[in-house]
């Protein structure tokens, strides 16, 4: 007979105006026990939440292995792909639609079948592709790239994301535009910066003061549930007395969830960690260019084919300058057929949350209004990085196909802003 299961957490989450509660009940399987009412994980979303949307559990060493997670709902059980790292157990709730039944969760012992939602890596001639069902999602480009014959190869880099691509294969990024040679897909270099009484520019590659390559990759991991590689990239001071030296170690981590129903639509986290090795540290100066994360759309989209909508419900002619919890960029399919793209999340632990944007205005690029975003966290502010001591900025994007609408987009932040957990409370069984 069982002396214990492992029963109730509930944990409310709220922000802005949308609040939402995830109730996580949890029995664990215990040595002994012959009940499957005692083998089970039920898990209860509120109303509000009608996203699909990671959540984690901590796990017992114990259960690690050799187990299957099972979902019942509407009186048909399946297998719920899951992924374990350390110790916390990784899976995808499905979204709460007001009026249905919830999804009752069950881990029991047992083997796992082959994952239907499965991503991977590939790695080729200096690219690191994350593919989902075998189709390219995102490359991270850690070979060196040059520019187009005739320019100057200072141009050149290495340690940036490209092409960035919908579910269905349309690429939203761009590289080496001519009216930008340093614009690089999905990145973030920061622009004027101080090391002692000298300005560096790590963003202007043809102002040759600085760059950003990259140097190893510090880990790599792949499951059903999430795909996750994280770099190490060094800022390189290239007008230092003593020569190149580096200003800035940053370790990028980059995950892409799988959203296993919602086959239109992925996530990815885009989180940087970073510090100063040199004795003074380095000065961020104010300005609407730098650091955060940066994209440079396909050249496909210009001001009569793409909206900007912020949480803010500011619009592309309003945003620039503005701050946003998040940002939604969408343009025109390339087969002309739909929309779709990308929105932008910012964590409340960032600097300058709501963060700072900078958004291309409609007339630039000679009137065509091709599209640049930004979180920019020293947009309005100088910030001073002391030496030795660790910062962090973290991101997270939704690529999407189809509409996505406000109430959607909130819901999405929230569940970024506050990361639904299960915590396991142990009580007394009841007699048998």
């Amino acid at each position: 007979m069982c002396k214990k299961v492992k029963d109730f957490h509930c944990m409310s989450i709220h922000k802005s105006n949308t609040i939402f509660c995830v109730f996580l009940i949890i029995a664990m399987v215990l040595q002994g026990c012959h009940s499957e009412n005692e083998n089970s994980i039920a898990l209860r979303l509120d109303s509000n939440l009608t996203i699909n949307t990671p959540v984690v559990l901590n796990i017992a060493e114990n259960l690690k292995n050799d187990i299957v997670l099972l979902k019942t709902a509407n009186g048909i059980t399946e297998e719920v792909p899951f992924q374990i790292q350390g110790n916390r157990l990784w899976f995808i709730t499905d979204a709460g639609q007001e009026g249905t039944e919830r999804s009752a969760y069950t881990i029991r012992k047992g083997v796992r079948s082959e994952p239907p939602y499965d991503l991977s890596q590939t790695d080729t001639d200096g690219n690191l592709q994350i593919t989902s069902n075998e189709r390219p999602v995102l490359t991270y480009r850690y070979g060196m790239t040059y520019p187009p014959m005739g320019i100057d190869t200072i141009f050149r880099k290495s340690g940036f994301i490209h092409p960035l691509c919908t579910p269905g294969g349309d690429t939203l990024s761009r590289i080496q535009p001519p009216d930008h040679y340093h614009h690089y897909g999905l990145w973030g270099p920061w622009t004027r910066t101080k090391i002692e009484d000298r300005s560096v520019d790590f963003w202007n590659l043809g102002e040759s003061q600085g760059t950003v390559l990259f140097k190893n990759f510090t880990s790599k991991t792949s499951g059903p549930v999430f795909s996750e590689f994280q770099a190490h990239q060094e800022h390189f001071d290239l007008t230092a007395k003593q020569g190149k030296q580096v200003a800035i170690n940053e370790y990028l981590s980059v995950r892409v969830w799988n959203l296993r129903e919602s086959k239109n639509r992925y996530l990815i986290d885009y989180v940087s960690t970073f510090s100063s090795p040199l004795p003074s540290g380095i000065l961020f100066e104010a300005y609407r260019y730098g650091g955060g994360l940066g994209m440079r759309f396909t050249e496909r989209w210009h001001k009569d084919n793409c909206t900007v909508l912020t949480s803010e419900g500011k619009d592309r002619q309003a945003a620039d300058g503005t701050s946003a919890r998040w940002c939604m960029v969408t343009g025109r399919a390339a087969n002309g057929k739909g929309r779709n793209g990308i929105l932008f999340l910012s964590h409340p632990e960032n600097r300058s949350h709501p963060e700072p944007m900078r958004v291309w205005p409609v007339d630039g690029n000679n009137g065509r209004g091709d599209l640049f975003f930004e979180f920019c966290p020293i947009r309005h502010n100088p910030w001073h990085i002391e030496p030795q001591k660790e910062y962090r900025l973290k991101y997270r994007l939704l690529v999407f196909e189809g509409e996505l609408n406000v109430d959607e987009a909130e819901a999405y932040w929230q569940s970024f802003a506050a990361q639904p957990w299960a915590k396991i409370v142990m009580k007394e069984a009841p007699n048998q």
